[in-house]
């Protein structure tokens, strides 16, 4: 199993678990992001580990013009076509900055969904010609239910939701699988120092996670699994009530 899978965002660490569970499986990939140095010692990293290609590149998740199909033709060259896209790239943001400043709000939309969805409708575009292949989405539970504390971050989220589940549908019929992933908390550096944190999962086990449910051919994926049943209550809870709590 050789064929070349296309990580975008390659340095955040569920990212790095994910490219290291398709490593262990034997997989080529190409990491990709916009610390081009830090990306390179993480493909180097994978080739000691796991004896396997590992190909990385720079890339920016809001060169919309013309960078992103720049970006793509250069990993064809080095590669092949890749068989498979994970987009992991994202960005918390602050809330209350964002709430004041426009500037702070573009940029989460933009590297949230804007850029997904540019670099994504150019890979669909070649995975639906190759008759085959999968996009794997990493988004967030916040995108479940608008919150005060995160609301502009989980509208980018329920965004690519929406966008993943017509991709889905789209390519479908090419026979291209496109897998959703919600996980909950993550021990990272985008959580790190977050008050109120609970139930938090590690990130070697929801990258894991990713890639068995990508095999299993689920379309949405809670990670941890009990995250289903936590957003499921919260959305239970009316609007007239949930309002006035602080979430």
């Amino acid at each position: 199993m050789t064929e070349p899978v296309l990580i975008l965002g390659a340095t955040s660490a569920i990212a790095r678990h994910v490219a290291a569970a398709f490593a262990r499986r034997g997989h080529t990939l190409f990491l990709a992001a916009r610390d081009a140095r830090e990306v390179e010692r993480a493909a180097s990293d994978l080739r000691i580990r796991f004896g396997v290609r590992v190909e990385s590149g720079e890339f920016d998740a809001e060169d919309y013009e013309e960078g992103h199909a720049e970006f793509l033709r250069r990993v064809v060259e080095r590669v092949g076509e890749p068989h498979g896209v994970v987009l992991a790239f994202g960005y918390l943001g602050e809330q209350e900055l964002a709430e004041r400043d426009f500037d702070e709000s573009g940029r989460i939309i933009g590297r949230n969904f804007a850029g997904a969805v540019s670099v994504l409708n150019l890979c669909a575009e070649r995975l639906a010609a190759q008759r085959g292949g999968f996009v794997i989405g990493i988004s967030s539970v916040a995108g479940d239910v608008g919150r005060q504390s995160n609301y502009l971050y989980g509208a980018s989220k329920a965004g690519l939701n929406v966008y993943l589940q017509g991709l889905r549908n789209r390519l479908f019929h090419a026979g291209v699988r496109v897998l959703t992933v919600k996980p909950g908390f993550v021990d990272t550096p985008m959580t790190y120092g977050m008050p109120r944190l609970f139930l938090v999962a590690a990130p070697e086990e929801v990258g894991e996670g990713i890639v068995r449910a990508l095999e299993r051919g689920r379309n949405v994926v809670y990670l941890p699994w009990f995250w289903r049943y936590v957003m499921l209550a919260l959305r239970l809870v009316p609007e007239g009530l949930r309002k006035r709590l602080k979430l």
